[in-house]
């Protein structure tokens, strides 16, 4: 039987939040492996969490390494659902990458999952995953779970949390669909300016224009395209 518990404080920092979160530890529910198998990848040097969080193998003309790709192509697809919901269920770490994994697997039984993870927006990182998750997954039903995150978090000008990979991931989807989803974020003075204003220095920033944004989106899918089968 599974059990969920409250962390605060420095637990709940180490989780990822800045506040009060609820987990539940994957060996309470039978996956006491996980974490060591998909979230560490002992044997890969690096934890993959940091080599995926860092991104250097997206870089334009870096070479992959292809025994990192290959064994995140193959954990992708071994990988049994139940395993995901109980990364998911736990801190940054094991959701952020639990999301990369439904990504590259384009596994659409969590869509609903990521959008309401995303939305809750409970711990740091995780959310740029779960936003290219819903990018990968590539349906208008992806598009609309990020619109309803950007509804709720672009006129929250005190917060920096995924509103430009929501922005960027959207932006793809638009493109891929013919649907404009993101034309109503992106009016003058509308919901996308008035929050970039709210800092200088993302507005000042050239990595912040929509066709940057979207470029970084479409980096990391289309580099994901290029592991997995058709």
């Amino acid at each position: 039987m599974s059990s969920s518990r409250e962390v605060t404080g420095v637990e709940a920092h180490v989780a990822g939040a800045a506040g009060r979160l609820v987990v539940r530890d994957p060996r309470d529910s039978g996956h006491g492996d996980v974490v060591e198998r998909y979230v560490i990848a002992r044997g890969e040097g690096r934890p993959r969490y940091l080599r995926l969080l860092g991104g250097r193998f997206l870089q334009p003309g870096q070479q992959p390494d292809h025994d990192f790709v290959r064994r995140i192509v193959e954990d992708a697809a071994a990988v049994t659902d139940g395993e995901l919901d109980a990364l998911l269920a736990y801190e940054w770490r094991s959701r952020f990458t639990a999301a990369w994994l439904i990504g590259v697997d384009r596994r659409d039984r969590f869509r609903e999952r990521l959008g309401e993870l995303l939305l809750a927006s409970e711990v740091c990182y995780a959310g740029g995953a779960y936003c290219f998750a819903l990018a990968r997954l590539g349906t208008r039903a992806d598009a609309e779970l990020l619109v309803a995150y950007l509804d709720r978090y672009l006129p929250r000008t005190d917060l920096r949390y995924e509103q430009p990979t929501a922005l960027g991931s959207l932006l793809r989807l638009d493109a891929a669909l013919g649907t404009s989803y993101a034309e109503r974020f992106l009016t003058p003075d509308g919901l996308w300016d008035r929050w970039l204003g709210a800092s200088s220095g993302l507005r000042a920033s050239p990595a912040f224009t929509p066709a940057n944004l979207r470029g970084s989106s479409d980096l990391r899918c289309d580099f994901a395209d290029g592991w997995t089968r058709p």
